[in-house]
């Protein structure tokens, strides 16, 4: 009977068995040894018939061991090649990410602080174009005859004439309650006097002699001192809710 050579099984005995290299190596793809030296290798081949026959499944078992063993440590090599490659991937994808983030916020960054610079600059175009408005007025305090009295009614359709449309509220109100739109109207105790109540009352000759007579005299001063001191008829009204004063 023919003996079976053992192809990569090691022998796990009490006397120690070798490896079949030779074997192994055909086994693997290596080239075979040359004729000069087969014999040589052969010598040292362990044959599963040379093993005793109690031992035989002994090194069965130890090979078969031996190679789950070998395909364990593959599959692991390969499970932890691909769990890198995920994590290198998926670190990629992070960074990518982030970086779109940041770009996202600046950009919203850039966007809310050009829309906040358009809207200041817009306020104050805003302002100033009410300020030239309330600087202009449409008809000016010389252009009306003087009379020797005025009703209330009179002194308002005035000053409607001389205050640009979107102050004369914000103006009427401060005169209702310094004067009720009495012309004639006077603090004996503070000195204030007329429509506006200036303090004291010969402020508003620099509007006109007349200061004293004439509405529109004091409607002139009192637009002057509102557009000067708080830039509008409004900005006034708006000092004087706070500070009942203005």
């Amino acid at each position: 009977m023919s003996r079976i050579s053992v192809r990569g099984f090691a022998v796990a005995s009490a006397t120690a068995v070798t490896t079949v290299g030779a074997v192994v190596g055909v086994a693997s793809g290596d080239t075979l040894p040359s004729n000069d030296n087969f014999e040589a290798t052969a010598a040292d081949t362990t044959l599963l018939a040379d093993i005793p026959v109690g031992q035989q499944a002994q090194v069965q078992t130890a090979s078969l061991t031996q190679q789950a063993d070998a395909q364990a440590y593959a599959a692991d090599a390969t499970a932890k090649k691909s769990a890198e490659e995920s994590a290198r991937l998926q670190a990629a994808k992070d960074a990518k990410s982030k970086k779109e983030s940041a770009e996202e916020k600046a950009e919203a960054e850039a966007k809310a602080a050009k829309a906040a610079k358009a809207a200041k600059e817009a306020k104050e175009r805003e302002k100033e174009e009410s300020q030239v408005a309330s600087r202009s007025a449409s008809r000016d305090a010389s252009s009306f005859s003087p009379q020797g009295s005025y009703s209330v009614a009179e002194v308002q359709a005035m000053a409607r004439q001389m205050i640009p449309g979107d102050q004369f509220q914000c103006f009427s109100n401060i005169v209702n309650h310094e004067s009720t739109w009495n012309y004639k109207a006077s603090n004996p105790s503070s000195g204030a006097y007329g429509l506006v109540q200036a303090l004291p009352g010969t402020k508003m000759s620099s509007a006109g002699a007349d200061w004293q007579t004439n509405p529109a005299t004091q409607i002139k001063w009192g637009l002057n001192y509102m557009n000067e001191r708080y830039d509008s008829p409004c900005g006034a009204w708006q000092f004087w809710q706070a500070n009942n004063w203005y």
